[in-house]
């Protein structure tokens, strides 16, 4: 069972290969859902490669974009901010180049410490289409039971293309130890969180990933994995980096000494 989780990446509809490994490959999106209010998330990013959606991503600073490290491919990374429909040409983009990648020391290539922060070239504009939201407290905790807002430019079901524009829904947390009897040794309570997937309302899937979980207005977690092929299963929770246990390492990635070469 376990050996088929998938990463919630978005990926070109016609490409031919994604990030795979020893578990099995991954993609992800919004299922269901609904259209989001244009712009009425300005905090969200669309990682791009030759112009095409990879993954979400969280402005938290004028010049850091927080998202998932499976997210790091070899080629280079374009970050768009203030995007509502990210094929068309809107007055309110910003495309900024990534200077660089702090994938966390820990990560390597699996499912733990799957967080990333991208260092941009040169600070965005704020504005009212481009805004920064803020991260929990270490010692914050998030309830189960609560309904929390995702977001993202992914697949709208399965063997569809991602979506133009950005989709949104919400949902619920679960307790760790659903989570942990589900995919056992793939999920650590210490800095994973997850939900449970509800069919009316829809959820994360194939090409979300990286995108955020909020709670209460705050970046709880960063969309992760779930299982390949069967994202809106209702039996397997939906997992998210847990944004709290990170704090400190975010922190200390953002000195305002860290220059940019």
């Amino acid at each position: 069972m376990h050996q088929h989780l998938m990463w919630i990446q978005a990926v070109e509809f016609n490409f031919s290969s994604i990030i795979s490994n020893k578990l099995g490959a991954f993609e992800s999106n919004i299922v269901a859902g609904r259209v989001a209010k244009p712009h009425s998330r300005p905090y969200m990013a669309s990682l791009q490669f030759n112009g095409a959606h990879s993954c979400g991503g969280i402005l938290i600073r004028e010049d850091f974009v927080l998202t998932a490290a499976h997210c790091k491919y070899s080629e280079e990374m374009m970050v768009v901010l203030g995007g509502h429909n990210i094929t068309a040409k809107e007055k309110t983009q910003q495309r900024i180049e990534v200077a660089r990648y702090h994938l966390h020391p820990k990560f390597t290539g699996q499912y733990e410490y799957d967080i990333m922060l991208l260092q941009l070239k040169k600070k965005a504009k704020l504005n009212k289409y481009v805004k920064t939201i803020g991260i929990p407290n270490k010692n914050g905790k998030t309830p189960a039971n609560i309904n929390c807002a995702v977001a993202g430019w992914g697949r709208t079901g399965e063997n569809m293309p991602p979506s133009d524009v950005l989709r949104e829904t919400t949902e619920k947390i679960q307790f760790s130890f659903e989570c942990k009897n589900i995919w056992g040794i793939y999920f650590n309570s210490d800095h994973m969180m997850c939900t449970k997937f509800n069919k009316k309302k829809g959820g994360v899937c194939e090409g979300d990933s990286g995108g955020p979980l909020i709670c209460n207005n705050k970046v709880e977690g960063i969309t992760a994995y779930t299982k390949q092929c069967e994202c809106s299963n209702p039996h397997y929770p939906h997992v998210f980096t847990k944004v709290n246990y990170f704090s400190s390492w975010i922190k200390k990635v953002m000195k305002p000494s860290m220059n940019v070469a």
